[in-house]
């Protein structure tokens, strides 16, 4: 949905019509609980937040000045309050580091990948996503999913879109990691029966 589209909405919520909000939670629901999940790495404290978010942002909306799209907005809200409940529940943030001297294949990962049916690759490429820092995530998650730009993933994480760069950067190093670690050994499986 456009921008034009959701601020329809938004003027419409804000002079009285409750009801046009559940078009906007519809819309952004799952990506706002998706984004959630990612950084809380669990589903039933990613449900409360998400709940708290749409409250969140339907108490705030008169504040919402249009100077972004909306869902960068929304997910702003998604991602701090995220954090916050990490906070009040004395959880730590999971960073993760990188040895910057590690050398990546990532030419014989895609080709793994190509192997891989494709319902089987998506499920493979969530689970090595959900075993990411939460900040990779997010990053990937915003950046390849909701196809965001790095200014709004930038907005979000309220980081300069160079750090976003970086950032992306290394987490897709870290997910081929990942997905190597998980191939691997399939594939040396599949190898020995033929």
């Amino acid at each position: 949905m456009s921008q034009k589209e959701d601020q329809h909405y938004i003027d419409a919520i804000i002079n009285g019509d409750t009801r046009a909000f559940s078009v906007l939670v519809e819309r952004y629901k799952h990506m706002v609980f998706t984004l959630a999940a990612k950084v809380l790495k669990n589903h039933e404290e990613a449900e409360e937040v998400a709940q708290d978010v749409f409250i969140k942002a339907y108490t705030a909306l008169a504040s919402f000045k249009g100077e972004s799209k909306f869902s960068t907005w929304l997910y702003k809200i998604a991602y701090y309050r995220s954090l916050d409940y990490l906070k009040k529940h004395k959880r730590t943030v999971n960073t993760g580091s990188i040895d910057s001297d590690t050398e990546y294949h990532l030419t014989s990962m895609e080709d793994a990948l190509d192997g891989l049916e494709d319902k089987e690759r998506k499920q493979t490429i969530k689970a090595a996503i959900n075993e990411l820092p939460h900040d990779d995530a997010v990053v990937i998650t915003l950046h390849y999913f909701e196809e965001l730009s790095l200014k709004e993933i930038a907005d979000i994480m309220n980081i300069e879109p160079n750090t976003v760069k970086v950032r992306l950067f290394r987490s897709r190093k870290r997910l081929a990691v990942l997905l190597k670690n998980k191939l691997e050994p399939e594939i040396l499986a599949n190898y020995g029966r033929k």
